[in-house]
């Protein structure tokens, strides 16, 4: 069974997410929020910043916050996504909004001088061409900082699934190493990666399913059962489960992947012509 992304299905999903997406996103905004203090830690004054998977937009206003000199792009594959995030923004400041993949990006070439990225690089399908794309719009020197999931997280869902049937049900996840690699594949600069892990708890496995759901980040792999899934074998990863239970509570592990790199002062050239991202208007949408 292919366990590739079937992006239509994800477009999908974060569509109809967007309209309650903050109400379950604490974790997604804990994350964001330690990926902004490691901002920190580094000399910048961008000019242009793009917020890679914006989803609402909460790191997009923070970025116009700690930038406010720079422009500032939120970036997202899903439409209704980018509608949430200029809900957000200020009656006399809109942010920009462009509707693009992280795969394609519409950006000419070194015309980014900071890219951000919070848990989005888990829903595609191509790392090494997601990183080539990056490095392609970054300015010499510029810094890619980005944060996802690696292979332990869901991981009691997964083995509890697999209890129950043979299709899968959760999204696999890139291994820490495998982002590494596939920095150095697109001649990032300096690349340092470091995991965290986080382990929530629910009542029930239906809260985090109900949790999952709301979010958009339910299973949307090519491989997964088509059918509704029938009652016995719910029952039989609802028992499989609960062998998880510790002190009255289940837990939902996460392992957070934080990486970081910069786009080299030399590079070659690839001749390719791409939208300057200075026609893009503060009302695209």
């Amino acid at each position: 069974m292919s366990d590739l992304l079937d992006k239509g299905g994800v477009r999908r999903a974060f569509s109809r997410a967007a309209s309650r997406y903050d109400e379950v996103a604490a974790l997604q905004r804990e994350i964001g929020q330690r990926m902004l203090e490691r901002l920190n830690l580094v000399s910048l004054k961008p000019g242009t910043v793009v917020d890679l998977g914006a989803g609402t937009g909460v790191a997009t206003v923070a970025l116009e916050k700690r930038y406010p000199g720079a422009r500032v792009v939120a970036l997202d594959f899903a439409f209704p996504m980018l509608q949430e995030i200029r809900r957000r923004g200020s009656f006399f400041r809109k942010p920009c909004c462009l509707c693009a993949d992280l795969e394609q990006l519409p950006l000419a070439d070194a015309s980014v001088d900071l890219l951000y990225s919070n848990a989005a690089f888990q829903w595609c399908n191509d790392l090494n061409m997601v990183f080539a794309e990056l490095q392609r719009v970054l300015k010499p020197g510029g810094l890619l900082m980005f944060t996802t999931f690696g292979p332990d997280t869901l991981k009691e869902l997964r083995a509890a699934w697999s209890e129950a049937d043979g299709y899968a049900h959760v999204s696999r996840f890139l291994d820490m190493h495998d982002v590494g690699d596939a920095l150095l594949g697109a001649e990032f600069a300096d690349p340092v990666m470091d995991v965290d892990r986080i382990t929530l708890t629910y009542d029930a496995v239906e809260d985090l399913m109900r949790e999952l759901k709301i979010l958009g980040a339910h299973n949307v792999t090519d491989g997964r059962q088509r059918s509704l899934t029938g009652k016995g074998r719910l029952l039989a990863m609802k028992r499989a489960y609960e062998h998880f239970r510790s002190n009255g509570q289940l837990p939902a592990s996460y392992e957070v992947v934080y990486g970081h790199a910069w786009a080299p002062l030399q590079r070659r050239q690839q001749g390719v012509v791409r939208v300057p991202l200075e026609q893009f208007g503060r009302d695209p949408i």
